[in-house]
């Protein structure tokens, strides 16, 4: 339970918890005379915690398996010879523990002076002092004198790694518990870390004994976190001291939804810490969310409102009033202008719930339009309409924690170590336990043959081919007799059962025709077939591989059908999970930011639906969808939309066709963006709100499991307003009040008119942590598992998933498919990451090429190459690497000046318009210059900065610069 103000004590070192509960036969033992009753198999330290019994530790804690190497928590039990470690020995009945005893203290007190025998004596300078468990133990065990000299064998004298631009590692202070190597062997999976020597000689390694940053670590923060002392140590810690409070907020990163500590002094984050309460991280976390917080403060944020009237002229800083009522007085005459329908708005998948709410409600109360789309149009639309044909609701079905109980676990389209790596290590611990893996991906991933993850099937399907291979899946499970035939009759729909039965059962769609399209070999389709029907619980995870194609809403339409064929839906361990993004494209898309759906997806032309948001919001709403962002774009080129109010989106960056983008925004007239920095988008705007950063916010996030989570403020807003009050100012300009004194108020509209939200409050999510909708009167605790008894649609419905080629083809021209993705160090466009220290490990975008492509152009490592498609050209360094097919090209798009949406072409899904960005058409050759796009996108940029410092410096000309 977390109190409603959520001030917690700053970390202080793993405690034991609640004990883990590995059976239900229950024990009854004695510890120092209390009678303890716990589940058979726990250990007598957890039995002992679990009844406010501490027992002094220094190797244990309640996030890794016992291991028993400190020594620290002997015991005594009756009968038995010796003093085992409580932390390994499992409780019996009748058994009668003691804890302390004159015997037991002179033995740790014994072990704590070896410990500080080989330890430095600097622990009132030490940066964990008041926060290093050594010193807890020795003021437990009495320890005040040390007999052992400090001349013989000791590394106390070892050299420090400062190589991570976030932690140090000082070998000197290594009590070599182990922590962090089980850390991140048993938290991250990743096994970067060893213990090398012997007894005085031993300490931690990262890799061969290399430097953290030339060694596997991927800095998630996992070993820092279990260090008991100062060995492993933030950076920020020792620069700016412990700190005295801590506020728990959800992290504004990807769809995983980690909850962390923000550790402050006073009004500044000195550390984010993952909370280990909070259910979608258990405690875990990832370089980003762990460490990549410094952009907050960043010397480039945007703190004060600006404007000018053309994007040639400089930015002039004005006061919040007069960059309001100019907004607004630009809309209104645009309306009076061109008509109602000539501005919209688009919402932020980066926003609370609440901020995006209130965008969408100013879009259709005060402009008076269904206009508003958000940032999910260009990954996640096809999940939603995929899922709603056909299971009846546009999201997920389960909990992160569900795969626990998968035994086949099929990945199509997503690469979570890179894009949700906290997710990913739960998988990858799973696929150690026995689970099977299946990877549906044109790019041999990391989860494919990492060193400690292997997949029993990947099928490097070409790409642009997802629907044919899911077909084939399909095939194999209808003609081999594979179906869970009293599932499907009692939960599914008869008649369109029998119609996707009889087509997937055709013969175009057998492994061995596809295997012609995919290029995937068909013994290795009815392999993976069989394994997910076969195998147990079958939980399939995907992401923008799946949904960001032509046929991406077809893909999820086959994704559910496999699901519904083998009847892995409604349980734990299986199920349809999208792997969302952006930290809130859920939660974007349930707060009713797509222009044919209010809130809860209810489609405006519902008269009973709209009749109950005109009565809530006191205005008549249009009854006729609105405008998509790609329609927006085409009307702008065409002269009829005129105006965009753009809260917390990049889309000149992040949507496809850079140039076309590029365009639309130069043919409106006001262009309002709210944003933290001067991004890709702003430098074509007339008006530039500051925006706030997550650190700066009261709200709640949605993740990809539907689990609805406060963000907490833990800082003033830099700006001076936050975001959900700009835009209560703005509707106000415009003649649309909308009075609420927080945004808790805002969540109570939102449960209000939103049936699966009719349970959630701020309240309720103090005490419960998090919430998943549904939460209703049906289900006020939340639903963590969807579709358990019956689909939300009734009955599940079968589609019939035709393949249709995309239009983009390979061709003598063209002869490369370029597909996109992420890295791990980097996030969406870079406007966060790429102001932190993350630029370590990714400082630009690259485009990875197989050998034989590269050998064939005469490419080599680090060669600048062009790449040709139909919608334009830019210029990439070169990464020679076996990942790829022949054939097959791929870059990430973090960084602006790489132009990847220059490149990629506006073909969209047939149903949502989402971006084909997983399929261009291209050539690659080596070349010597950048493209003619670079070279007129670095003179753009570099004006429009010019034009941002003559508004900060107004005594010094731009014509000076």
């Amino acid at each position: 339970m977390i109190h409603p103000n959520a001030q917690v004590s700053p970390g202080h070192g793993p405690d034991m918890g609640t004990p883990r509960r590995e059976s239900e036969v229950e024990v009854t033992l004695e510890i120092d005379g209390l009678s303890v009753t716990v589940p058979a198999g726990t250990s007598i330290m957890r039995a002992a915690a679990g009844n406010d019994v501490n027992i002094p530790k220094l190797c244990a804690t309640d996030s890794l398996e016992p291991f028993g190497s400190c020594r620290l928590c002997l015991v005594e039990i009756e009968g038995r010879r010796g003093f085992p470690a409580s932390c390994t020995t499992p409780v019996e009945p009748g058994m009668k523990v003691r804890t302390q005893s004159p015997k037991l203290q002179d033995l740790r007190r014994n072990v704590m002076e070896l410990y500080i025998s080989d330890h430095p004596l600097d622990c009132l300078t030490c940066a964990a002092n008041g926060d290093c468990e050594l010193q807890d133990m020795a003021g437990v065990t009495g320890l005040r004198e040390v007999r052992y000299g400090f001349d013989g064998d000791n590394h106390i004298h070892s050299a420090k790694d400062e190589s991570n631009p976030y932690f140090t590692y000082d070998p000197s202070k290594c009590i070599v518990c182990n922590r962090c190597v089980r850390a991140c062997e048993e938290t991250q999976g990743t096994f970067a870390l060893t213990i090398s020597g012997r007894g005085f000689e031993a300490r931690v390694s990262a890799g061969q004994d290399q430097p953290f940053m030339d060694s596997e670590c991927v800095s998630c923060g996992a070993c820092v976190a279990a260090c008991p002392t100062a060995t492993l140590q933030e950076k920020s810690i020792v620069e700016m001291g412990q700190p005295e409070h801590a506020v728990v907020t959800t992290c504004a990163y990807c769809g995983v939804g980690c909850a962390f500590k923000a550790e402050m002094k006073g009004g500044e984050v000195v550390r984010m810490t993952p909370y280990k309460d909070g259910l979608a991280n258990e405690g875990h976390a990832c370089v980003k969310g762990r460490f990549a917080w410094g952009y907050a403060t960043h010397k480039e944020r945007i703190t004060k409102p600006m404007i000018r009237s053309k994007i040639t002229d400089p930015w002039r800083e004005v006061s919040w009033d007069e960059a309001l009522d100019y907004a607004a007085s630009e809309f209104r005459r645009l309306q009076a202008k061109y008509g109602v329908d000539a501005i919209g708005g688009i919402t932020s998948s980066r926003c609370t719930n609440e901020e995006t709410y209130l965008v969408q409600k100013l879009v259709r109360a005060a402009f008076g339009n269904n206009n508003v789309d958000t940032c999910a149009r260009v990954c996640h639309s096809p999940t939603g309409y995929g899922l709603k044909q056909t299971l009846g609701e546009s999201a997920g079905t389960q909990t992160f924690k569900s795969i626990e109980h998968a035994d086949v676990i099929l990945v199509m389209g997503a690469n979570p170590t890179d894009g949700h790596p906290v997710f990913a290590s739960r998988l990858k611990r799973r696929v150690r336990e026995g689970a099977k893996l299946i990877v549906i991906d044109p790019r041999r991933i990391d989860i494919v043959d990492g060193p400690h993850v292997k997949a029993t099937f990947h099928l490097p399907l070409r790409p642009g081919t997802n629907v044919a291979m899911v077909n084939a899946l399909a095939h194999v499970i209808v003609t081999e007799g594979l179906l869970a035939q009293a599932f499907i009759a009692e939960r599914c729909e008869d008649r369109a059962f029998a119609q996707w039965r009889d087509f997937v059962a055709l013969p175009e769609n057998s492994p061995e025709a596809v295997s012609v399209v995919t290029g995937v070999p068909a013994e290795d389709i009815r392999g993976a077939a069989r394994l997910y029907a076969t195998g147990g619980n079958a939980a399939i995870y995907y992401g923008l591989g799946v949904t960001e194609h032509a046929q991406g809403s077809t893909t999820v339409m086959g994704i559910a059908n496999l699901a519904m064929a083998t009847g892995n839906v409604g349980r734990e361990g299986v199920g349809v999970n999208p792997l969302r993004g952006q930290n809130n494209v859920q939660g974007s898309c349930d707060m009713g930011s797509f222009p044919h759906e209010l809130p809860g997806y209810r489609h405006v032309s519902d008269t009973l639906v709209r009749e109950e948001f005109e009565a809530a919001w006191g205005v008549t709403l249009q009854a006729e969808p609105g405008l998509r962002i790609p329609n927006m774009f085409d009307a702008a080129i065409h002269g009829s939309f005129k105006g965009l109010y753009c809260q917390g989106e990049d889309i000149v960056q992040s949507d496809p066709n850079t140039q076309h983008v590029a365009a639309a925004m130069e043919a409106m007239e006001c262009i309002v963006v709210q944003d933290i920095f001067l991004n890709e988008t702003a430098k074509y705007a007339h008006v530039l709100l500051p925006g706030t950063t997550f650190l700066e916010k009261d709200g709640t996030f949605t993740n990809a499991e539907r689990r609805i989570s406060r963000v907490r403020r833990v800082m003033a807003p830099l700006p001076g307003m936050a975001d959900w009050e700009v835009t209560i100012e703005l509707a106000k300009r415009l003649g649309y009040e909308m009075p609420y004194a927080h945004p808790s108020e805002i969540m109570d509209e939102i449960a209000r008119l939103t049936p699966t939200f009719h349970g959630v409050s701020y309240a309720r999510l103090d005490e419960a942590g998090s919430l998943q909708w549904p939460c209703n009167d049906e289900a006020p605790d939340g639903t963590p598992i969807m579709h358990v008894d019956a689909f939300v649609r009734g009955k599940g419905r079968f589609i019939i998933t035709r393949y249709v080629p995309t239009d983009e083809k390979v061709t003598p021209r063209y002869p490369l498919l370029l597909t996109t993705g992420r890295i791990l160090s980097q996030y969406n466009v870079g406007a966060q990451t790429r102001r932190t220290h993350n630029v370590h490990w990714h400082d630009e975008d690259r485009l990875e090429i197989h050998p034989h492509d590269a050998q064939e152009r005469g490419i080599k490592d680090d060669d600048w190459v062009g790449i040709r498609s139909r919608a334009g050209e830019t210029v990439l360094r070169a990464v020679l690497s076996e990942r790829m097919q022949p054939g097959v090209v791929y870059t990430t798009f973090h960084f602006p000046e790489s132009g990847a949406n220059v490149i990629t072409t506006d073909n969209s899904d047939w149903a949502t318009n989402c971006p084909e960005y997983k399929v261009t058409a291209v050539q690659v050759l080596p070349v010597v210059q950048p493209s003619a796009w670079q070279a007129k996108y670095s003179s753009f940029n570099r004006t429009q900065l010019e034009l941002l410092d003559a508004a900060r410096n107004p005594a010094e000309p731009v014509s000076a610069k």
